[in-house]
């Protein structure tokens, strides 16, 4: 369904070197694939196969040209010809169905989706999809199966975000091994919208970068621009407004080449929303504009709404208010086809805005009240503040009945009540100060100033905390925009190696079958000296490794004055004898003579060919080559076809040997020594390509060791961590299922455990506030040698973040862990660190730890990962009772497993108190909130020895 880029360049680099129905399959596959990168060359392809098709049995031809209509519907789709994609979408899927080709029926079904979407027909589009998931499931195609479904759980977002979370949130493991870029990136790709829609602009900025690197490099081009569009969109979230910019700007230096409305429209109307936060207006206004008339024939589209409501908002923002008013009624259109509720709610409370402006009160009022009522049916509470301030806003501005509900003193006061109501039901969410004013301002207009100025106070402090959230926000920005750049640059980084050695692998793998063949055929060419029997010779191998319907030698005659046809095949007709004088200033084989230097003349198929020798084809590929012996020309060999850009640089390089070994025999026996030099220069360039490979190997095993390396401990980082932990738990959980003997406290049976230990330094901020960060680093280097001490070789000693380190204890018994934590603690407290300006600082640190398996009787019951957030809960644990401290989570037998984790991170106090575990630690009083039960808590004595 998507190939990647380095497999496009390795089909396009055999190409060439392939004939008959192989060749035609190839081209089929390219054409395919192509079909976003480059539209023009899939065409291209397409025309020059199609003639070729009978060579195909039935099944492949008719296969073959229902993939030639999916590849030109691609294409009208795309160029927003969208009744015209459809009709070949719909006949690629009877061609397909009529095969029985599952995966050709998924394919055609995709394209129809899109078009629907593109219709703004979002249910025939849910349809299309869950059938193309039908179909791959028939195919046996995974990668199909993974792409639909996230792409029916994208759409599902925007219509409700809970549904589809709900529906297809557990669906989906970007991390699975093996899993195709195609696939992860249109899973991260929903993963990301969704959390977008949750507020969660940072966690959104990271999957859709990466999204957005899988679409590039699987080809599909649309899909990048919109997602390109999407992380600026994100970055405007977080008020990082020039971060937003540059992502934009790069979804439209994407799309303008394309000239496919979508894509540029997207760039178009989502860069001037953000230039309409950053207060240029008219700047805006002028790229609203072309949006619309760039998406005109794509009218029911969700882009087309969004437009819309960008340029009501706008409209609002100068006071066109008419101009709102029609903007947003014409959005209130789009979303109630589109049944997506953003749109329903916005576009009404767009209109009471506008309508309240325009002094229509009553039209007002009944369609803010509408916005209200979509926004509490959908659950949107972001939606119901809006429409309750707009609802406050009319009262306040105009004399309209007052609501039966009301008991307020004041209208406006009700309405505002409610949204501060609807507020404080959000978790996490801050009121903003201008609603507080609201507020406040209702408070003093019915006399009441006390009230007044205490919600004045509120409205102070709210946009205190909101200029911190701003701070925070924009921090958030810059961090997400470095880690991005810092992934994309490192991503591309190893991409290029790989590429490259890939590309030198291969041309290497040419370059040695081509040299071991080209070698056998000069030994046979040099070994006649009969210059017939080399005119054969020459005429079979130049047919056998070029496409050549014309093959000639001329010869330089001996006065020095002509050249003549010593040999001409051409579509297997000889040739007549032909002279041609060397003052002849036009034939190319008199030219290649004089300027001794290869010529390669490329004609278009609608040109004549020029200097035609009388009776011979109108080629459109002609290479003419000397034939030297040093500084003497011998005459000139000539090779034409009458396919167009028959000879590339491999062709050329394949005829200019075979001009050597033809001029060495037909000269004389010296030519023998220029052979074995030949081939010795040729042979030194295939061992320096072999030793570039691998110096090339080497520096990037160097560049490997250096990414999973801390640079300033030399520990290993997180990143090495995550590539070597599956295998310990796998080794861990074997162990557990080849014995199924729970108790591994019997000092006979080998340790099976793996423990995990967060390691923190207490109060390591004063460190770098106190003596400077030198001093910081000094510590952490310090602490690292004191973990290497306490630790086996075997076990990883990682650099988790800051001054936090996690341990990996392997083979361990669980029984012993905390005589471990206490060496750590004991090795930290009673040594002093020493600082670089040789004084001595004392420090402490906190430990958590947590053992794998957790339950040992159900080894499989918690992940590595949720034991290291246990780990990670003992280590809060021990901070919050006073750190230099240690303590530890262990099961015990009256453990439940159902829904363990999810009680033990949320309810751990009732979990501790029905004695389902154990609390393990060296603190004599932990802090551990008291509860209905009894805490059970067990000091190292109590542990088995």
């Amino acid at each position: 369904m998507f190939a990647l880029d380095r497999e496009l360049l390795q089909w396009e680099a055999e190409l060439p070197s392939v004939r008959g129905a192989a060749r035609v399959q190839l081209a089929i596959r390219l054409a395919w694939h192509q079909r976003q990168r480059d539209p023009q060359r899939a065409a291209a392809l397409a025309s020059e196969v199609s003639p070729l098709l009978d060579m195909l049995p039935d099944a492949a031809r008719r296969g073959a040209r229902a993939r030639f209509m999916l590849v030109e519907g691609e294409s009208r789709w795309l160029t927003g010809d969208l009744d015209g994609a459809r009709v070949l979408a719909d006949q690629a899927f009877a061609l397909f169905d009529g095969l029985g080709d599952a995966a050709g029926r998924a394919d055609a079904r995709w394209l129809s989706a899109w078009i629907e979407s593109d219709r703004g027909d979002s249910e025939a589009c849910d349809v299309a999809l869950a059938a193309g998931a039908l179909d791959a499931a028939d195919a046996g195609d995974a990668l199909r199966a993974d792409v639909f479904h996230a792409a029916a759980a994208l759409f599902a977002v925007f219509c409700d975000l809970h549904q589809a979370m709900a529906r297809w949130g557990k669906r989906f493991d970007p991390d699975a091994d093996g899993l195709h870029p195609a696939a992860s990136g249109w899973i991260n790709d929903f993963r990301g919208i969704a959390a977008f829609h949750a507020s969660d602009y940072g966690r959104a900025v990271s999957l859709l970068t990466r999204s957005y690197q899988a679409a590039m490099e699987t080809g599909q081009l649309r899909r990048a621009t919109s997602i390109a569009t999407n992380i600026g969109n994100a970055f405007t979230g977080l008020n990082a407004h020039h971060a937003a910019l540059e992502w934009m700007q790069r979804g439209l230096d994407l799309a303008r080449p394309t000239g496919w409305p979508m894509c540029i429209g997207l760039g178009l109307m989502q860069s001037a929303e953000t230039l309409r936060q950053l207060g240029q207006r008219d700047a805006a206004r002028e790229l609203l504009a072309e949006a619309l008339a760039t998406l005109a024939p794509l009218p029911h589209s969700r882009a087309y709404a969004i437009t819309l409501e960008y340029q009501g908002d706008l409209a609002l923002d100068v006071g066109d208010y008419e101009a709102a008013l029609a903007s947003f009624r014409q959005l209130e259109a789009r979303g109630d086809a589109l049944r997506q509720a953003d749109f329903r709610s916005g576009a009404r409370r767009g209109q009471a805005h506008a309508l309240s402006h325009l002094n229509r009160p009553q039209e007002a009022l009944a369609v803010a009240q509408a916005a209200l009522a979509l926004a509490r049916e959908y659950g949107d509470a972001s939606n119901q503040i809006s429409a309750l301030r707009v609802l406050a806003a009319i009262h306040t501005r105009h004399a309209v009945p007052a609501p039966a509900s009301a008991t307020s003193p004041s209208c406006a006061l009700h309405y505002l009540q409610q949204a501060l109501d609807v507020a404080s039901s959000i978790e996490g969410y801050a009121v903003p100060g201008e609603l507080l004013d609201a507020v406040a301002r209702e408070y003093a207009g019915i006399g009441d100033y006390s009230q007044a100025y205490a919600v004045a106070l509120q409205a102070s402090a709210a946009r205190d905390q909101t200029h911190s959230q701003e701070a925070t926000n924009r921090a958030i920005a810059m961090q997400v925009q470095y880690q991005t750049e810092r992934a994309e640059t490192e991503g591309e980084h190893h991409r290029e190696l790989a590429a490259a050695e890939a590309q030198r692998a291969e041309v290497l793998l040419q370059t040695s079958a081509t040299l071991e063949h080209l070698s056998a055929i000069g030994q046979e060419i040099t070994t006649h000296l009969d210059a017939a029997a080399v005119f054969r010779a020459l005429d079979r191998h130049v047919h056998g490794l070029l496409d050549a319907t014309h093959f000639s030698i001329f010869m330089i005659e001996p006065d020095g004055r002509s050249l003549r046809c010593a040999f001409g095949i051409e579509a297997g007709r000889t040739l007549p004898s032909t002279h041609l004088a060397l003052s002849d200033t036009h034939a190319n084989s008199v030219r290649c003579v004089r300027e001794r230097r290869e010529i390669l003349v490329e004609i278009d198929a609608t040109d004549s060919t020029p200097n035609l020798i009388p009776g011979t084809l109108q080629t459109l590929s002609l290479l003419f080559a000397p034939l030297l012996i040093g500084e003497r020309v011998l005459g000139v060999m000539t090779v034409q076809s009458l396919a167009p850009r028959a000879y590339g640089e491999r062709e050329r390089l394949i005829f200019r040997t075979l001009c050597a070994y033809g001029a060495i025999a037909l000269d004389n026996a010296d030519a023998y020594r220029q052979v074995a030099a030949t081939l010795k220069a040729l042979r030194t360039t295939q061992a320096q390509l072999v030793e570039k490979n691998l110096e090339l190997e080497e520096a990037y095993k160097a560049l490997e060791d250096v990414s999973l390396t801390d640079q300033l401990t030399g520990l290993r980082n997180r990143r090495f961590f995550l590539q070597h932990v599956d295998a310990d738990v796998g080794l861990s959980m074997r162990s557990y299922d080849e014995t199924k003997r729970p108790n591994t406290a019997d000092r006979d049976t080998p340790p099976r455990d793996l423990v995990f230990f967060m390691v923190d330094i207490d109060h390591f901020k004063e460190v770098n506030d106190q003596h400077g960060h030198a001093s910081g680093d000094a510590v952490l280097v310090q602490m690292q040698e004191r973990l290497r001490e306490v630790f086996r070789e075997s076990d990883y000693v990682i650099r988790w973040g800051g001054e936090e380190f996690l341990v990996l204890a392997r083979a361990t018994y669980r029984d012993d862990a905390h005589l471990v934590a206490e060496r750590v603690r004991s090795a930290v407290a009673n040594r002093d660190f020493e600082l670089p300006d040789g004084s001595r600082l004392k420090k402490t640190c906190s430990i958590g730890f947590a053992c794998f398996p957790f339950v040992q009787a159900q080894p499989g019951l918690l992940s590595w990962s949720e034991v290291v957030e246990l780990a990670d809960q003992g280590l809060y644990l021990a901070k919050r009772s006073g750190r230099n401290a240690w303590a530890a989570i262990y099961s015990t037998p009256e453990t439940h497993p159902d829904g363990l984790f999810q009680r033990l991170i949320h309810h751990f106090d009732d979990v501790l108190a029905d004695g389902e575990v154990k609390l393990v630690t060296n603190l004599e009083s932990p802090l551990v909130s008291a509860g209905p039960k009894k805490r059970r808590l067990v000091m190292p004595s109590e542990l088995k020895p």
